[in-house]
């Protein structure tokens, strides 16, 4: 199952892939901020979309 996680402030794509990671080692990569606008990256979710796989 694909992940995918954004920055909400502006978009970024900050991780995506198959393997599921934890929001807080997506944090530590990016040291807690976007490094599109800088803007502090939280562990709690503020939008959760689940839409099924492209089936090819």
């Amino acid at each position: 199952m694909p992940q995918r996680v954004f920055c909400h402030e502006c978009g970024h794509l900050l991780y995506e892939g198959e393997e599921l990671k934890p929001p807080d080692e997506i944090l530590q990569q990016y040291n807690g901020k976007c490094p599109k606008c800088s803007r502090k990256l939280s562990y709690i979710p503020i939008k959760v979309d689940i839409e099924p796989a492209n089936r090819r």
